[in-house]
C-alpha cells in the first residue's frame, strides 16, 4: 500500500540521480550499492507502521470508545484510548515518505525516467481503483453504490504517484524545493473555505468545490449527485504529494556511505522533531487546533501532542517524519532477530498486507460479536452511516487481543507472498502488488 517495493543487493548496479543538494558526488563519496542490511531498515520501519495500521483498523471496528466518541477528544478519553489513537499517526506519514523513497530507489537501480514515470503513473491509478473497490469492500462488508467509498491513504498515495510520475522530470533540488516548500507552507490554505455537506436536499458542489475538497479535504462527505453517491474526502491531496516528493529526494540518502548517512538521519531527525517542539510550544502558525492547559499535566500533554490529521498540519508531519528519521538511523546498526524478521516481512509486501488487513480486522470483530451475542449491524458500512448501539463494542483490551490475532493470520500469508516475489522477479505484474 505504499512504496513499491525495492530489492537490491550488493550485486545490483546502482548509481544516484541527482546527488544530494543536486550536486553529484564524486566516485569516492558514494556508496556501494545499497546492501540489503540498509534496505533491510526500510522495510523494518514500513513493518513496524503497517503493524500499528492495524490496531488503528481493529480499533475502529471493534473499541466501544470509538464508536462512541473520538479517542482524541479530551473531555471523553483517557490516556490510554489517546495514545493507542495517537501511536497511529505515525502511519500515514511513514508510508507517503517512503513510497517516495522506494520509487527513488527503483530509479538509481536503473530505471529510466520514462520506465519510472510510466511505472508510477499506471500503478497509482491502480491504488485509486484497489481504493474504491478491494478496500472498500473490506471497509465495509457491503456493496451499497451510494456510497462509493472514501478517499484514504491508498487514494492519496494512488494520486501522488501520478503526480511524482511529472515531478521527478524536474531536477531533484526542485522536487525537494517542491515537497518542503508544501509541507512548511500548506496551512496557509486553511482560510480558504472548504464545502460542507449538510445531508441529503444539499446543494451539490460544483466542480471546483469538489476539487478543492479533495485537494484539501477536512474528512467530509463529498456527494456527487442527487441524493447520492458520497464519497468520503479522508486524505487530501496537498501536502501529501508533498510528502511523497520529500520522500522521493530523500532517497539520494541511501546512495551515501553508511557513517555518513546515519549522522544526517540523526541530525535532521533531531531537527525535525525539535521543530515541532519550538513550533507548538510558539503555538502560532503550523496546526489550526492550538493546544492549550488542560486540569492536569497528563491531559496538557494530550492537548500538546493532539495535532490535526486532517489535513495533516506541518505540526503533525514534524510530529511524524522526525522520529521516524531517527529510527532509520537506529534500524541500520540493528541485526535481523526473531523479531524484527516478521516486521521486515511485512514491510516488503506492503500492499499485498493493506489490502488483507482490511478484512481480517473486520472479519475477526464481526465473529467475535456473533460469538459473544453482541451487536452486528453497525459491522456492516452503509452510507448515510447510523450510530452504533449502546452496547456495541468491546473493552479495549480485547480490542488488543483481536489486533493480536490478525497480526497471527497476516504473518503467514505475507511471508508466503514475499516468498513468491522473491522466487519470480522476473514476473512485472508482482510489482503492483
Amino acid at each position: 500500500m505504499s512504496a513499491p517495493t525495492v530489492t537490491l543487493d550488493s550485486a545490483t548496479p546502482t548509481r544516484g540521480v541527482g546527488g544530494v543538494g543536486g550536486v553529484d558526488l564524486p566516485s569516492a563519496q558514494r556508496a556501494a550499492p545499497p546492501s540489503r542490511n540498509r534496505l533491510d531498515s526500510i522495510d523494518l520501519l514500513r513493518g513496524i507502521v503497517m503493524v500499528i495500521m492495524v490496531l488503528d483498523h481493529t480499533r475502529d471496528f471493534s473499541f466501544a470508545g470509538t464508536l462512541h466518541f473520538t479517542p482524541t477528544d479530551l473531555a471523553h478519553t483517557t490516556p490510554a484510548i489517546f495514545f493507542t489513537r495517537w501511536i497511529t499517526h505515525f502511519c500515514a506519514p511513514v508510508f507517503v515518505f517512503l513510497a517516495g523513497t522506494g520509487a527513488y530507489l527503483q530509479r538509481a537501480r536503473g530505471k529510466s525516467r520514462s520506465e519510472l514515470a510510466r511505472y508510477l503513473v499506471t500503478r497509482g491509478l491502480w491504488l485509486v481503483v484497489l481504493e474504491f473497490t478491494v478496500v472498500k469492500l473490506g471497509v465495509t462488508f457491503a456493496t451499497d453504490t451510494h456510497f462509493l467509498g472514501a478517499a484514504q491513504v491508498i487514494w492519496v498515495i494512488g494520486i501522488s504517484m501520478v503526480l511524482l510520475g511529472a515531478l521527478i522530470w524536474l531536477p531533484l533540488p526542485a522536487i525537494a524545493a517542491f515537497g518542503l516548500g508544501m509541507i512548511a507552507l500548506h496551512n496557509l490554505l486553511d482560510r480558504f473555505p472548504v464545502y460542507q455537506w449538510n445531508g441529503p436536499g444539499s446543494p451539490l458542489p460544483t466542480l471546483g468545490q469538489a476539487a478543492w475538497a479533495l485537494a484539501h479535504a477536512q474528512f467530509q462527505a463529498l456527494p456527487l449527485g442527487h441524493p447520492f453517491p458520497v464519497v468520503l474526502a479522508a486524505y487530501a491531496v496537498i501536502p501529501w504529494v508533498g510528502v511523497m516528493a520529500t520522500g522521493y529526494a530523500f532517497g539520494e540518502v541511501y546512495m551515501l556511505p553508511a557513517d555518513r548517512r546515519r549522522r544526517l538521519l540523526v541530525t535532521w531527525g533531531i531537527a525535525v522533531s525539535l521543530g515541532f517542539v519550538a513550533m507548538r510550544l510558539l503555538n502560532g502558525y503550523g496546526d489550526p487546533s492550538p493546544w492549550s492547559r488542560q486540569p492536569s499535566a497528563t491531559y496538557t500533554l494530550l492537548s500538546f501532542l493532539n495535532t490535526t490529521k486532517y489535513p495533516p498540519s506541518l505540526e503533525y508531519l514534524l510530529m511524524t517524519l522526525g522520529p521516524a528519521l531517527l529510527l532509520l538511523a537506529w534500524f541500520e546498526t540493528l541485526p535481523k532477530s526473531r523479531i524484527t524478521a516478521p516486521l521486515i516481512t511485512f514491510g516488503r509486501v506492503p500492499l499485498f498486507f493493506y489490502l488483507l488487513q482490511w478484512p481480517i480486522a473486520h472479519g475477526l470483530t464481526l465473529i467475535l460479536a456473533i460469538a459473544s451475542h453482541r451487536p452486528t449491524a453497525y459491522l456492516i458500512w452503509h452510507f448515510p452511516l447510523g450510530q452504533a448501539p449502546p452496547d456495541a463494542g468491546f473493552r479495549l483490551r480485547t480490542t488488543y487481543l483481536i489486533w493480536l490475532a490478525a497480526i497471527a493470520l497476516l504473518y503467514p500469508l505475507s511471508r508466503w507472498y514475499a516468498g513468491v516475489k522473491q522466487r519470480h522477479r522476473d514476473w512485472r505484474l508482482l510489482s503492483y502488488l
